[in-house]
């Protein structure tokens, strides 16, 4: 992802804005935030952080230009890409939205946070086929308790639609 060298560096920046985050002071983080990237603007863990804060506080198109901005930097992070594909789900870009979803895949394929992106962004384009066959692979990743019972509700609600083959994600 970045170089060891700097990879601990990067992590050490923004270490007092992921406390904020946790915190849930995310107008503090953003703060924070900023001055990390105006000290160094190649800090890819940064410009994730950035994207967190600003989804957080439902500045979706900035988030989205954050985790653009990590994934120049760093274009194997796997979390800016997922979170990306979310974003940009939400915003309304699903064509895009898709492509960093099956790209997030192509790096870790049966990754459960992937798995379920694409099935939501299939969801919103309204292809319940395609949105059940990822939906189904990712609560075969056990998911958490509430975003696995999220999915399960979600997939009722689906009624009698065809079932998909089982998803090759070999």
């Amino acid at each position: 992802m970045v170089e060891e060298n700097t990879d601990a560096p990067h992590w050490d920046a923004v270490e007092e804005a992921t406390e904020l985050l946790h915190e849930e002071r995310y107008h503090d983080a953003l703060e924070n935030l900023r001055d990390v990237i105006k000290l160094n603007k190649k800090n890819p863990y940064a410009f994730y952080f950035l994207g967190v804060a600003l989804f957080e506080v439902g500045e979706l198109a900035p988030a989205r230009d954050a985790y653009r901005a990590c994934l120049t930097l760093a274009p194997t992070h796997l979390g800016a890409r997922v979170a990306m594909c979310h974003v940009m789900r939400s915003l309304g870009e699903l064509r895009d939205a898709l492509r960093e979803g099956m790209e997030a895949l192509s790096q870790a394929p049966g990754d459960g946070d992937a798995l379920h992106a694409v099935g939501l962004v299939y969801y919103a384009r309204g292809d319940l086929v395609a949105a059940r066959r990822y939906l189904e692979a990712f609560l075969g990743t056990n998911p958490e308790y509430e975003v696995g019972h999220e999915v399960k509700m979600l997939l009722a609600t689906f009624g009698d639609e065809p079932r998909s083959p089982e998803l090759d994600l070999s």
